[in-house]
């Protein structure tokens, strides 16, 4: 289990990661998400002690990240998949690994086996694509058999089939009882993989839930329906004391209710429905709602960036508050 207690990140003036507590527990995967800025790869990176916090603590099992005797096989990081040395094979570079962290070296076939790697394990990683150093990125994560995983933006450069690949490593993983935390600013995705929601912005908590539990209570949930009897579906929803939004297009949006019910509410008063359908709220949705007033940089249709409630700024700010240019 990660432990994290009062997480402060300065960088002079800025407060990058503000008080932060939370845990990370084992069994489910835990997604990890704010705008770009919010403090996100900071607090990574402190998990890891390859930052020091300027206050607040985070324990590894009870225990600093520098004080486990083998961390790698306590808890395994892709926090860059760069960071591989690009003049070694992807068999080389595990190989390194697992010598200098006393690790099997029958693990490194394991690996290479479990990401897909093993037809190219003697070429140098240099030659990789995207999605290929983040396979390998992934199997150093995985060298050490931990029991905690931690990965920032996993799918990046993946392919479809690589996509559905992490996603599904991800659950089983976690099925086996460990810790998995999770990056990614994509959504979509997130909502197929996540169970639990750790959402920051402005280095600041803003939730700690379940997935189902954060799309509900940052969101809205309406039944639409279309009718070409529309002033009679509207007389027939007013008696019933339901409350209707007019939409421009000419359906009707009804809140706090079912479709079945509605759909009752129509055969009663012999209203014919073009369209009836429940319309639930997405991640997305949820997430752009929770975090409207925490996005630091907003795009203009100008081509500029403004701070918010600030003036237009000349462009993106990348890389602001320790995040190494990720925009986490």
């Amino acid at each position: 289990m990660i432990e994290v207690e009062g997480l402060t990140k300065r960088f002079g003036k800025k407060i990058a990661v503000d008080h932060l507590s939370f845990q990370v527990r084992p069994g489910v995967v835990t997604g990890f998400l704010g705008p770009n800025g919010a403090g996100k790869s900071t607090t990574m990176r402190m998990m890891l002690d390859l930052d020091i916090p300027t206050g607040g603590s985070v324990r590894i099992d009870g225990k600093h990240y520098r004080e486990l005797e083998e961390p790698v096989k306590y808890i395994g990081a892709l926090l860059d998949a760069k960071a591989m040395h690009g003049g070694r094979s992807a068999y080389n570079n595990l190989l390194c690994l697992a010598q200098s962290n006393r690790i099997p070296v029958s693990r490194v076939n394991e690996v290479l086996d479990t990401v897909g790697l093993t037809a190219v394990a003697k070429q140098k990683s240099k030659g990789f694509s995207l999605g290929m150093g983040q396979r390998l990125g992934i199997a150093a994560a995985l060298l050490g058999d931990p029991e905690i995983l931690m990965f920032d933006e996993p799918v990046n450069g993946l392919d479809p089939e690589g996509i559905h690949w992490i996603r599904n490593l991800m659950k089983t993983l976690a099925g086996q009882g460990r810790t998995i935390f999770v990056s990614s600013h994509l959504m979509s995705e997130m909502a197929l993989t996540a169970e639990h929601l750790i959402v920051i912005g402005q280095g600041k908590l803003l939730a700690n839930t379940s997935m189902a539990d954060f799309i509900q209570q940052n969101s809205r949930s309406f039944v639409r329906l279309r009718s070409p009897q529309r002033e009679q579906m509207l007389d027939a929803l007013s008696e019933g004391g339901f409350t209707v939004v007019e939409a421009d297009d000419g359906t009707l949006e009804i809140d706090g209710s079912s479709s079945e019910e509605i759909g009752e509410l129509a055969a009663r008063h012999n209203v014919v429905l073009h369209e009836l359908s429940s319309q639930r709220a997405s991640l997305e949705d949820a997430f752009m709602q929770m975090t409207a007033e925490s996005v630091e940089y907003h795009a203009h249709s100008g081509g500029g960036t403004a701070p918010t409630g600030g003036p237009a700024a000349p462009g993106p700010q990348w890389g602001q508050h320790g995040d190494k240019g990720k925009g986490a």
